[in-house]
């Protein structure tokens, strides 16, 4: 049939372009914009082979095969399928499982089928040797894509390379239409103000005593503050660095409380409260009746807004902690009867009332975000996610008491 497919190995495609621009293959040096890079993938196949294309197999790994944020943008999109196997840590190295077997058995029964005239392949592993013959034996012109290397040699197998009917590099120029360097731009939002209470906290030092008994050494004075612990943009990759030595958490705060001891100076605007239970310093025994009368999400939806809902979750929202964060909030706040109660939460800062906090953690939870091996949340992912409902938060009240006209 004429038509086009294109095949790509996601490890191969963006750890090469992490080695050209980053100079090393690891992904988290880069940013992607799946949608551009999909489009130009499509666009450059339909050029290429002068075929209209069918679609693009995306093969990835993914811990225990959940798809991750990413995964979920790209299986939404138009004529994109994604495949993924499984993602091992190895040595201290992350590898791929069955993504060549899956690559290969694709190839051969798309070539079998007689599915399209021509197939692309964006990889470099010599193990689709045997499914690119296969495919050519079924009379499918082959085509090879490679990332141009970093030290300008093949970052592909050579009987790949000499096996294919045609080869094409996409070059430095074509890759950075959709990915670039974390240092060159990978933040896509700008980072909100810190919030005073968090920032007066963080800053207030332990006493010298207290940082021995716990085993830390005291921060210099001309160490710098460690910046605030709020994640900011949307991408939710900011924040997941563990606080620095040092750091006054509320257990260490909390100590300090305790009978015998001399607690340190506080700053006038430290609010010692935290969204976790483990963290709340002085809470009292019950929530505050304002707290405990919060709606629920649950009670604000409706059953044909249930189902909205989940459309939006499964073909727009990609599960990045930090948007889940803010997906949640916006549903809360425009589904409120009684927006007082939205000034009595934002007075609450930072802690989220229990049963809203416990339903946000479970709609995150369908998103994958969970750590396998206990089947909780991630501690920076849960940081993401709170600092994404309470950036929301923080959008609609000032929008409320905006003056008019602005």
């Amino acid at each position: 049939m004429d038509r086009c497919i294109v095949l790509v190995d996601a490890g191969y495609l963006l750890g090469a372009a992490a080695s050209l621009l980053a100079g090393e293959p690891s992904r988290s040096r880069i940013t992607v914009d799946h949608a551009a890079l999909i489009q130009g993938l499509r666009e450059r196949a339909e050029s290429d082979t002068q075929q209209p294309l069918l679609r693009i197999y995306w093969f990835d790994g993914a811990p225990d095969r959940v798809p991750q944020p990413e995964h979920r943008r790209l299986r939404v999109m138009p004529r994109v399928t994604v495949r993924l196997g499984a993602l091992t840590r190895s040595d201290g190295r992350w590898a791929q499982k069955g993504v060549d077997a899956a690559m290969h058995a694709e190839l051969t029964e798309l070539a079998r089928n007689r599915a399209c005239s021509d197939v692309v392949l964006v990889t470099g592993d010599g193990d689709l040797l045997p499914g690119m013959m296969a495919a050519k034996e079924h009379g499918v012109a082959v085509h090879l894509w490679a990332v141009q290397a970093a030290d300008g040699d093949y970052n592909q197998s050579e009987d790949l390379v000499a096996e294919a009917d045609e080869r094409r590099v996409l070059d430095r120029t074509w890759i950075t239409k959709a990915v670039r360097t974390k240092e060159l731009g990978g933040i896509c939002a700008p980072p909100p103000a810190p919030r005073p209470e968090i920032a007066a906290i963080l800053s207030a030092p332990l006493p010298e005593a207290t940082l021995s008994a716990a085993g830390e050494r005291p921060v210099p004075a001309e160490e710098p503050a460690h910046p605030t612990a709020a994640p900011a943009a949307r991408n939710g990759t900011e924040g997941r660095v563990p606080p620095a030595k040092g750091v006054p958490t509320p257990k260490d705060l909390a100590a300090l409380r305790a009978p015998g001891t001399h607690p340190a100076p506080q700053p006038p605007t430290a609010t010692l409260r935290w969204s976790s239970d483990k963290g709340w310093v002085d809470r009292p025994a019950a929530e505050p009746p304002e707290a405990a009368s919060m709606p629920t999400l649950a009670q604000l939806t409706t059953a044909e807004q249930r189902w909205a809902d989940r459309e939006e979750d499964i073909t727009t929202v990609g599960g990045d902690p930090y948007e889940v964060g803010q997906v949640f909030a916006r549903r809360w706040v425009e589904r409120l009867g009684d927006q007082s109660h939205l000034q009595k939460l934002s007075g609450m800062y930072p802690r989220i009332p229990h049963r809203v906090d416990g339903e946000l953690l479970r709609y995150a939870a369908r998103f994958g975000l969970l750590a396998h091996k206990d089947d909780q949340i991630d501690e920076h992912d849960r940081y993401a996610i709170r600092a994404g409902f309470w950036r929301e938060i923080d959008l609609r009240t000032a929008t409320e008491h905006a003056p008019a006209g602005e």
